[in-house]
């Protein structure tokens, strides 16, 4: 029981320390001069779908992974566990996945296991392209970095330098937060599976045959790509999931003065460098996001202040759009009828 209430209260901690230090001398009384007399809200109305389309075509995506492991369920289904587990890890961070998992055995009678094994394929499909975005970030960046700092004078030593001690500290504990959560992540499947081999679990017949399911099931998802029927969808519509992401954090630039002109290559390099921060657990990367982005923003020549404001209300406004989504989503599967596992492509 403490380990679960842990898991809930230490990232809320953390995420909440780095946004007290980060606004502790913020004057929060203008935020609300700078929303409704300095922003231009029709950009943000015009990125808050393709927020949407995002997970849309994570369930859709789904499909492709389950089919190859004889498991089928309603694309509405899908859709909403994915609405309802991103809003799910809005209190207990990464929670969500096995949400979803447990929507589709729930509603439609998909194998858990076999679920959340097609989850890990994903997450494992989205790392990778997030290392390739991330590579070619960084090579495109190159000469844009290199001619910020010849027109500006300043070095990039001379940047670093600026940063504050605290700075530094907030960016090293991320860092190791991020280590320690991978670690622990490749401890629990390594244990789990020792634990198997050496059978020294007290009531042995028993969780032994439910590990060996879990892990096999597990497994099973994981090479369900070779036996994909159309992998060229797959691959289609994980860029499609991406490139909505993009389109969704990109739009809010132009909503503020300050970040308007910055341009499609800034866009990247923040929301890439955003991306990794949210690999520390908290609450949709509440805090290190914040950090991240801020950090990003002021290389490009945004002003303190007005990158936490921008941060501060686009972080706010797309976290909002998921609870929302989630509270759809939970209100739908309460009219979707729970059906028998299916036998056949039911796709309604």
């Amino acid at each position: 029981m403490a380990g679960k209430i842990l898991k809930i209260v230490l990232p809320l901690l953390f995420g909440g320390a780095i946004l007290y230090w980060m606004y502790r001398d913020f004057d929060f009384r203008h935020v609300g001069d700078v929303m409704l007399h300095e922003m231009d809200w029709t950009w943000m109305l015009l990125s808050l779908p393709f927020g949407i389309l995002a997970q849309m075509f994570r369930g859709i995506r789904w499909r492709q992974t389950l089919e190859p492991l004889g498991e089928h369920s309603r694309t509405s289904t899908r859709v909403n566990a994915v609405f309802l587990s991103y809003a799910t890890s809005l209190v207990v961070p990464r929670i969500g996945e096995f949400v979803r998992c447990g929507v589709l055995k729930r509603k439609d009678g998909v194998s858990f296991p076999k679920a959340l094994g097609t989850v890990v394929t994903e997450r494992a499909i989205d790392t990778l392209l997030m290392l390739c975005m991330v590579g070619l970030t960084l090579l495109i960046q190159l000469p844009v970095f290199a001619d910020f700092f010849s027109k500006t004078g300043t070095s990039i030593s001379g940047f670093f330098a600026k940063f504050s001690t605290a700075g530094w500290i907030v960016t090293a504990l991320c860092g190791i937060v991020a280590v320690v959560f991978l670690w622990w992540l490749v401890r629990k499947m390594s244990l789990e599976e020792s634990d198997k081999r050496e059978g020294r679990s007290k009531n042995a017949p028993y969780i032994y045959n439910n590990v060996k399911k879990s892990l096999c099931g597990i497994w099973q998802g994981i090479i369900s790509l070779k036996d994909m029927r159309r992998p060229w969808l797959f691959i289609a519509l994980t860029f499609a999931i991406w490139a909505s992401y993009f389109v969704h954090y990109y739009l809010t630039f132009f909503c503020f003065d300050f970040t308007a002109h910055l341009g499609l290559s800034c866009a990247l390099v923040t929301f890439v460098v955003g991306s990794i921060a949210v690999i520390v657990p908290t609450p949709n990367g509440a805090g290190p996001w914040h950090f991240a982005v801020k950090s990003m923003l002021i290389l490009y020549g945004v002003a303190d202040e007005q990158a936490l404001y921008f941060v501060l209300i686009v972080h706010t406004v797309q976290t909002l759009l998921v609870a929302l989504l989630g509270i759809y989503a939970w209100i739908r599967m309460m009219f979707i009828e729970k059906i028998q596992p299916l036998n056949t492509n039911q796709t309604t």
